[in-house]
């Protein structure tokens, strides 16, 4: 899904866990989850709150090393989290990419999930369409969904 006049990418996923469950998983077990596999995640700090500080590193089967470091711009437990990487701790912009929005909400008894991305331009959208965001992002959209349900 896309939002052309926002400059969003989406991904939806329906998880057939509560969403107690869901939140936990993608709160507390981040590093299950995040980089689509073989991929991992070594986080190194996440502050939850807005201004908190957000930073991992994502690593590639072959050594690859993908810093990612911003700041939280929303934390609503149980709901969502937002963070973007136009900013560091202490409001210290830096060279801005995206917006990064995760939310659930409750649909039965199952859990809606979105993960949206939103980009200052159409350039930038683009760049990340390119760079894989369908796949990659629905990939852990999935990984996030089959931990749920096992669990549920």
């Amino acid at each position: 899904m896309t939002g052309e006049t926002s400059h969003e990418l989406s991904v939806e996923r329906r998880i057939a866990a509560p969403p107690e469950k869901v939140w936990e998983v993608m709160t507390e077990r981040l590093t299950e989850w995040w980089c689509p596999k073989p991929w991992t995640t070594e986080i190194v700090e996440m502050d939850p709150r807005p201004g908190g500080r957000s930073a991992m590193i994502m690593r590639g089967p072959n050594g690859e090393e993908h810093p990612q470091e911003g700041i939280y711009l929303a934390y609503e437990p149980g709901r969502r989290f937002a963070f973007t990487d136009a900013f560091t701790v202490g409001l210290k912009p830096q060279g801005p990419f995206m917006i990064g929005i995760f939310e659930i909400e409750p649909d039965g008894d199952d859990t809606l999930y979105s993960a949206k991305a939103r980009h200052w331009t159409a350039e930038a959208m683009e760049q990340h369409r390119e760079m894989g965001f369908e796949p990659g992002w629905g990939a852990v959209a999935d990984q996030l969904k089959e931990l749920c349900e096992k669990e549920a």
